[in-house]
């Protein structure tokens, strides 16, 4: 089972998956990833066909190693909206949906989006706060920057999903808050109402079916 948080885009959410239960990874487990990942995106999220890409140190089909490549291979033949490679940078910018990677590779990119989020509300507030005109300037876009600052809070996307399991398993950053858990428990809720487990059950038998 691998650990997917969402994380931030230009244009929303993004489902980065695995995040850091699985450091190592065969490249048949890429593609269950995928195929969780994009039911959980569809049926919880909302958003149709979402993009599914192997998270990559370029697009060509040959980049990577041979995880990736053969992953590659593999995620071509699939169902799902697999769109290929798509370089860490492209992440945040939205360059797909589903980020599909080992949970090394995961683990460090969800730390890095965690320190730069930090970084990023440190300089501004200190933008801000420098002179009289600034914070003048602050009061004004209030209300953008609180939304700003939610977009970037971890505490409300509540924790990550570890998908894969009988039971909704959402695991808790270790500096969760009361809010953070309970958005939590509203994931939990969110994925019994909309059957995340039966659907990802189905999928897996269909496919384990036909590869027999």
């Amino acid at each position: 089972p691998p650990l997917a948080p969402l994380i931030p885009t230009k244009d929303g959410v993004s489902l980065l998956i695995d995040c850091g239960a699985n450091v190592d990874a065969r490249p048949s487990h890429l593609v269950q990833f995928a195929m969780m990942g994009s039911i959980y995106m569809e049926h919880v999220v909302g958003i149709k066909n979402p993009r599914v890409g192997i998270v990559n140190i370029g697009v060509e089909e040959t980049k990577g190693t041979e995880l990736q490549v053969e992953a590659y291979g593999l995620m071509k033949e699939a169902g799902y909206n697999f769109i290929g490679n798509v370089e860490a940078r492209e992440v945040p910018l939205g360059g797909c949906d589903v980020a599909v990677c080992d949970g090394f590779t995961g683990n460090i990119i969800l730390k890095t989006t965690e320190g730069l989020a930090k970084l990023f509300m440190s300089e501004i507030k200190g933008i801000f706060m420098k002179s009289l005109p600034n914070k003048l300037a602050a009061a004004v876009v209030k209300k953008d920057l609180g939304a700003f600052k939610r977009k970037f809070d971890s505490a409300e996307y509540g924790g990550a999903l570890l998908l894969g399991t009988k039971k909704p398993v959402i695991k808790a950053h270790g500096s969760s808050d009361a809010k953070a858990f309970c958005n939590a428990i509203r994931q939990a809720i969110s994925c019994c109402e909309n059957n995340i487990i039966g659907e990802m059950e189905s999928q897996l038998a269909v496919e384990t079916a036909e590869a027999e």
